[in-house]
């Protein structure tokens, strides 16, 4: 059985470094530019998170982990080989994966993903949780159009970041992320699926709401990221290419951050009683 690396806050692998003094931790910071532009459009793009070992390591464990008898499998809060409807549009989708392998593990303290992520979540940033989301070659499934909170909203306030990095080139033809700018400026909307119609969100949306609904594709080039707002609407289409789209999401907090809810936060975790900030073994500190 695999060990639980839920039980160590810190690296286990070399895969990331940690800075050793305020200066080295100055060359990862985002420019003013970028959090004005995170806050004014509900995303930043481009911005590199992983350099070509880094992802091949995280490939290897993620080819691993893409059976759902591996080392570990009971560790993950949620797995599903295929969460879309449709059998011939295969949506890879799991949660927990910083439990079963040191690099999916480490990713987390990564200082470039820590840095950028206190800057736009003005504070100290707690792990909520991770995500994987692939999409094989020629008939990789979509995510339908969504807010992340619309999810989360059993946490509060909401105070939320999430960090979409590509394990893989990211194009419009293979399923590339796309936005919808601005639009975490709007209401929380209804839940209208994550891996159903592309287009269910619409029936949810307002006149207003609709004319601004102009998506914008995030091409990205492996080792790449985009942060986005819990309430910005994203999503993306089919994958029509003969190579796979893979990639890792990093959900934080910042914080100070509460339960909202006495059940459990996330499938097997001890519950936080409602009011009590998250905090423990599963949701560890990441930046002070």
């Amino acid at each position: 059985m695999a060990a639980d690396l839920s039980q160590r806050h810190e690296l286990v692998s070399d895969l990331f470094s940690l800075p050793r003094s305020a200066a080295d931790w100055e060359r990862y910071r985002l420019s003013d530019e970028q959090v004005a532009f995170f806050h004014e459009n509900g995303y930043l793009a481009g911005v590199r998170m992983l350099d070509d070992e880094q992802v091949e390591r995280l490939r290897e464990e993620l080819n691993d982990m893409f059976n759902p008898e591996c080392d570990g499998h009971e560790l993950f809060y949620e797995y599903h080989s295929n969460e879309s409807a449709d059998p011939s549009r295969i949506l890879f989708h799991a949660l927990g994966a910083w439990r079963l392998r040191p690099a999916f593990h480490d990713i987390l303290w990564n200082p470039r993903f820590t840095m950028a992520a206190s800057q736009l979540l003005d504070g100290a940033v707690r792990f909520w949780h991770d995500q994987l989301f692939c999409k094989p070659a020629r008939d990789g499934g979509v995510v339908a159009w969504h807010q992340d909170y619309s999810y989360w909203t059993r946490t509060v306030p909401m105070a939320h970041l999430t960090c979409w990095i590509g394990l893989d080139d990211a194009t419009v033809d293979n399923g590339c992320l796309q936005y919808i700018p601005k639009s975490h400026r709007w209401n929380l909307l209804p839940i209208t699926g994550l891996a159903g119609k592309m287009d269910a969100i619409r029936k949810v949306l307002t006149e207003e709401q609709m004319a601004q609904f102009n998506p914008v594709a995030i091409e990205l080039k492996k080792g790449e990221c985009s942060f986005h707002h819990p309430l910005l609407i994203h999503g993306s289409q089919e994958n029509r290419t003969d190579r796979p789209r893979r990639a890792v999401v990093l959900n934080v907090v910042r914080d100070g951050v509460r339960s909202d809810s006495d059940d459990p936060l996330l499938k097997g975790v001890p519950s936080v009683p409602k009011g009590e900030p998250i905090a423990g073994q599963f949701f560890p500190l990441l930046k002070a």
